[in-house]
């Protein structure tokens, strides 16, 4: 049966899991790499898409297409949104084996169960179909939650290491982001780094951790620095990360006395007194 795709049809597990795949005479004559196609039934989607509150249990039905003058038999699994891990969503095909007898079609109902606790948002995911030598075809599963949207971002694990400045983005929110990220750092005496913000060359998906750097190949030989990392998206708050580090010459033992005083005070005097010499008597 056709899927609306913004309705979420509620249906029983034991009777889905009780439906036998429908076999109808294959509608292409043309013949394609794999001798087979898979396909959302009913024509004309490039992908499954469906929308539903946490709780819903979701149906579609994936196509298989034989065209060759064999049975073909495939197994049918779901990665990524469907598979349950990071997004909880759990799919059941009606038959996982089916075999499609030659010049035939078969339709495959399936299930894509939201749990009661799921967050809004969206997940993707793949149904992958498999025939008996190991070629593959696949279709984009796209799953909505219904609830309402958040955008929030944060900044974590800011570090110096060498010239490069690390840190780690977190989209703690319901909706994808596309960060932007600003650097600041400041020394001894003043501003040694002052970046504005970008727009980042990556997206992030809801509850998704991303581990990036910042490149400093200018960074200061010796000073003792304050690294400030801003970082912004639409809809989100500023989020904000710091770091402290000190640069020191290798075996420069002085100069990282220097830098520890500077970094404490501010500043550093050094005063030198000059020994008067000692008057002897005759």
């Amino acid at each position: 049966m056709p899927y609306a795709p913004a309705r979420a049809l509620l249906l029983t597990l034991p009777l889905l899991l009780a439906a036998a795949p429908a076999v109808t005479p294959a509608l292409t004559p043309a013949a394609t790499p794999h001798g087979w196609s898979v396909a959302p039934t009913g024509g004309g989607r490039p992908s499954f898409y469906a929308e539903g509150a946490p709780g819903a249990v979701l149906q579609d039905t994936v196509s298989v297409t034989n065209r060759g003058a064999e049975p073909l038999t495939v197994r049918l699994r779901a990665t990524g949104a469907g598979t349950g891990a990071g997004a909880g969503l759990g799919v059941v095909f009606a038959d996982a084996a089916p075999t499609v007898p030659a010049r035939t079609r078969a339709e495959v109902p399936f299930t894509v169960t939201i749990p009661v606790d799921a967050e809004p948002g969206d997940r993707v995911g793949e149904i992958v179909v498999r025939d008996a030598v190991g070629r593959e075809a696949t279709v984009r599963l796209l799953i909505r939650v219904g609830g309402p949207e958040l955008a929030a971002l944060t900044v974590e694990h800011v570090a110096v290491r060498g010239d490069r400045i690390t840190y780690e983005l977190v989209n703690r929110g319901t909706t994808a982001l596309v960060p932007r990220l600003a650097v600041h750092a400041d020394g001894v005496l003043g501003a040694v780094l002052d970046r504005p913000a970008r727009t980042l060359p990556v997206q992030l998906a809801p509850g998704r951790r991303l581990a990036l750097d910042e490149p400093w190949p200018d960074r200061p030989a010796l000073d003792a620095v304050t690294v400030r990392l801003t970082v912004t998206a639409p809809g989100a708050g500023q989020a904000t990360g710091r770091a402290s580090a000190r640069f020191v010459p290798p075996g420069t033992a002085a100069g990282a006395l220097s830098v520890a005083a500077a970094g404490a005070t501010g500043a550093a005097v050094v005063v030198v007194r000059r020994r008067k010499p000692i008057r002897r008597e005759r």
